[in-house]
């Protein structure tokens, strides 16, 4: 249940507080987990490793593209690129589709958040631990600094209409990240849903 919550954490601030586009980057990248299934796929001459990050009714369309482009990698080093960068974008394009994103090309793993690697790394390792600590403590500090922030507007918020405004403004920001915070951990937890 607690590791639920924290990988549910995960996700919040990585929609929340990074971006929801940053967070859908991820698989758009050349080092990201399709590209790398991919590169798989290609090293063992089957497309079944990428068939898990596309929707059933995909699946000709990439297995085309799959093995026209094992057929061109055959052709020298050239082609071999050429037919791997075109074999990506489909796949990327056609998952993204599926996402119900748009396409916008493969991305620099630059554009990946640092939370996003993290979570990457610990599926590689099996130990959750640092980032659901990263993750608790971010969460945590933040709380506790919209909370003080909301407290010491709210000590002099009837003053003046100046002071009231200051205050509910902390409010909103305070209010709107734990209502956030709990909406996101309640519809991952109730329907073990999954987006990025």
């Amino acid at each position: 249940m607690e590791l639920i919550l924290i990988l549910t954490l995960a996700v919040v601030i990585v929609a929340v507080f990074m971006g929801k586009r940053q967070a859908e980057a991820h698989c758009d990248t050349l080092s990201g987990p399709v590209i790398k299934a991919a590169l798989i796929a290609f090293e063992q001459q089957d497309v079944a490793p990428v068939l898990k990050w596309i929707r059933p009714e995909d699946e000709p369309e990439i297995r085309e593209a799959f093995d026209l482009s094992c057929y061109v990698r055959n052709l020298g080093p050239d082609a071999r690129k050429l037919a791997e960068r075109a074999f990506f974008e489909t796949l990327i394009r056609v998952h993204r589709m599926g996402e119900g994103a748009s396409y916008e090309g493969i991305k620099p793993d630059s554009s990946v958040p640092p939370v996003v690697a993290k979570a990457d790394e610990a599926l590689e390792s099996g130990d959750v631990s640092d980032l659901a600590n990263r993750i608790s403590n971010h969460v945590k500090q933040t709380v506790e600094k919209r909370f003080q922030h909301a407290w010491e507007k709210k000590q002099s918020a009837e003053e003046s209409p100046e002071k009231g405004r200051d205050f509910v403004k902390a409010y909103i920001s305070f209010v709107h990240y734990v209502e956030g915070i709990h909406a996101m951990t309640m519809k991952g937890h109730a329907h073990g849903e999954h987006h990025h």
